[in-house]
């Protein structure tokens, strides 16, 4: 089985300053050499950069240690060691970034390319060059490279998209996104078929929309019953919602007022964002039947293609209207 991993905690150590050097000026006809002993290097950082390709943290459940390199001693003739080399981790966007043991957010990183330090490297130790003083002319110390900073961080991924796709199990979420995109999920007819997030990219109007089909909800989700909270965090940061529901249930609009109501206990906020609320599977209605929906809702079938092209319409308005909005 296949699981997604949206949570991690890792290990990161800045490398250790070079040491500096003692040495004096060994010269021909230079009886008296001064002191020339260089720096030591700075010890690399490690960084976190943001790469547009990952969508887990799967990586961190298999490796937890990171440190970058030290850096390089000083050497006689005032040369300075080499600083240490950095320890890039390519994190996925919509990663934050936690203090595991002060539980401090240090950073969120939501676009292609942003970075972060989150551990850096120590300082490189002075050579005795630069103790060089009127009253003391051939100093015979150095300081030692420091330690890098150490800590143990945690990785919170709340996935970014244009499009979240909303609803109970087994409504037809996957197989919705696999005929609105190029998303190809596993797709089966029983409960809890999508355990992880599921990406697509929708092209409309020569506009490329990015839609998250997210683990399905269930009543008390927001207690962490059921994926619970593996859902609900998910949809935080998607721009408006495509509630989906099954016209085959007794009572659709039932199942619509738990999805709000389950939205509303986790966090309020999601409950502003702009919603498209879709009625699926009327391919499976052998007569005509009424139900008592209170809001706008749009008749689709995601298995036979029916109203796609117009729900796609719907979508790019929506995202458009609330851009200029």
């Amino acid at each position: 089985m296949k699981y997604f991993f949206d949570y991690a905690k890792i290990f990161v150590q800045g490398g250790r300053g070079g040491n500096g050097c003692v040495s004096f000026r060994r010269e021909k006809f230079v009886p008296k050499g001064g002191p020339d002993g260089g720096d030591g290097g700075n010890g690399g950082n490690v960084i976190l950069l943001v790469d547009k390709n990952l969508n887990t943290l799967r990586d961190f459940h298999y490796r937890i240690h990171y440190k970058a390199r030290r850096g390089q001693n000083g050497k006689g003739k005032n040369m300075h060691g080499k600083n240490g080399e950095d320890t890039v981790i390519k994190v996925p966007a919509g990663t934050l970034v936690y203090d595991a043991k002060k539980n401090l957010l240090l950073g969120d990183l939501t676009n292609d390319g942003e970075s972060l330090v989150v551990a850096k490297g120590g300082r490189g130790g002075r050579g005795n060059a630069s103790f060089a003083t009127p009253t003391n002319q051939t100093p015979k110390i150095c300081e030692e490279g420091k330690d890098g900073e150490a800590r143990w961080i945690k990785l919170e991924l709340k996935l970014i998209s244009d499009v979240g796709l909303v609803g109970f199990p087994n409504v037809g979420k996957s197989t919705l996104l696999a005929r609105l995109s190029n998303a190809k999920p596993k797709i089966a007819d029983y409960p809890f078929t999508t355990l992880q997030p599921n990406l697509g990219i929708m092209e409309v109007h020569n506009k490329k929309i990015v839609i998250a089909d997210v683990p399905g909800i269930i009543e008390n989700a927001h207690l962490g019953k059921g994926l619970g909270l593996e859902f609900l965090r998910h949809i935080e940061r998607t721009k408006i919602l495509v509630i989906l529901l099954d016209i085959t249930d007794k009572d659709v609009y039932n199942n619509y007022n738990t999805i709000i109501k389950e939205m509303m206990e986790y966090n309020p906020d999601i409950l502003k964002k702009p919603m498209i609320v879709v009625i699926n599977k009327i391919d499976k209605l052998k007569e005509r039947r009424d139900f008592n929906m209170k809001v706008k809702t749009i008749l689709i079938s995601a298995l036979k293609g029916t109203n796609i092209e117009k729900l796609k319409e719907e979508i790019y308005n929506t995202l458009r209207e609330g851009k200029n909005g």
